[in-house]
């Protein structure tokens, strides 16, 4: 029996095919649109066909919703993108209180949403976080009200723990499509606290943000650096296509969001997908990042 790990490049979010790996554009709100255009194109380049966004992305420097509204001003002048990607938006957080999941107040952000993005339908929205003044009935109530009017195809969360899911999930007569926790060799909690164990009991998509570590795990040195480094110079790949096959080799079907601004960083993440892992390469990872044997 072979000791690689195969690595699947395609998964599904609101019964269309896409690639397992998603491209994050909190940072669109600083980028022209010729900038933002390359950085798409570079995605798509890899098959990274789903666009991750959310209304908060912008605040604080330039402006609250501003990062959805970029991208969709590429999407007004690129007639056909929009239909060959899938939009993922993200509600929630309402500066300054700092969260705001009731019923009212997420249709209102999916609604705005909808506008910025100009479009009809957003094919998954997620609860940004969780907001502990908000019961998960009428965080139901909304996500509900939102799917049968046609507005959102699919629903998830975002930073929610497994019990904070399985609440929502309670008052729901459909199934959650997703969860995004924050996962990378430098953040392997999700492996242990039942994150991704619920992800693949009930069929949820995991989608990791900051899969890089924030970029440290690009530019930085210590145990999980070296490892990459082995890996990556077997492979004649960088640290971060690594970094990203680790995520993708995970049985939950973890779908990665890459977020840099350099196109070329960005077409060299697809290399993930040709590297030839085995099993023990990546407990060598996992081991390096814990700082210990497994037992």
């Amino acid at each position: 029996m072979s000791d690689l790990i195969l690595l699947t490049r395609e998964t599904q979010i609101a019964d269309r095919k896409v690639g397992r790996l998603a491209y994050g554009c909190w940072r669109f709100a600083g980028s022209d649109l010729a900038a933002a255009q390359a950085k798409v194109e570079a995605a798509l380049s890899i098959g990274a066909n789903v666009l991750d966004t959310a209304a908060i992305y912008g605040f604080g420097a330039e402006g609250f919703g501003d990062a959805e509204a970029r991208l969709g001003d590429l999407f007004a002048s690129q007639p056909g993108l929009r239909d060959q990607v899938a939009v993922v938006t993200k509600g929630g957080i309402v500066p300054p209180e700092p969260y705001d999941s009731r019923a009212a107040s997420l249709i209102e952000s999916a609604e705005n949403s909808l506008r910025r993005l100009r479009s009809e339908q957003v094919e998954l929205f997620l609860i940004h976080r969780p907001d502990n003044l908000a019961h998960p009935a009428e965080m139901a109530e909304a996500l509900t009200e939102l799917r049968d009017s046609g507005k959102i195809a699919e629903a998830g969360v975002s930073n929610f723990s497994p019990a904070q899911l399985s609440a929502l999930q309670a008052h729901l007569d459909f199934p959650l499509a997703a969860t995004q926790p924050e996962i990378s060799l430098s953040r392997t909690e999700p492996l242990f606290d039942g994150v991704l164990d619920q992800a693949m009991e009930l069929g949820v998509l995991p989608m990791a943000w900051s899969p890089l570590g924030g970029g440290a795990l690009m530019t930085g040195s210590g145990p999980i650096c070296t490892a990459l480094d082995r890996i990556a110079g077997e492979n004649g790949a960088d640290r971060g296509a690594v970094a990203l096959a680790w995520l993708l080799a995970h049985p939950a079907g973890i779908m990665p969001i890459i977020g840099s601004q350099n196109p070329d960083r960005i077409r060299a993440a697809g290399a993930a997908f040709d590297l030839k892992m085995t099993r023990r390469d990546w407990y060598a990872l996992l081991e390096a990042s814990l700082g210990h044997k497994m037992p």
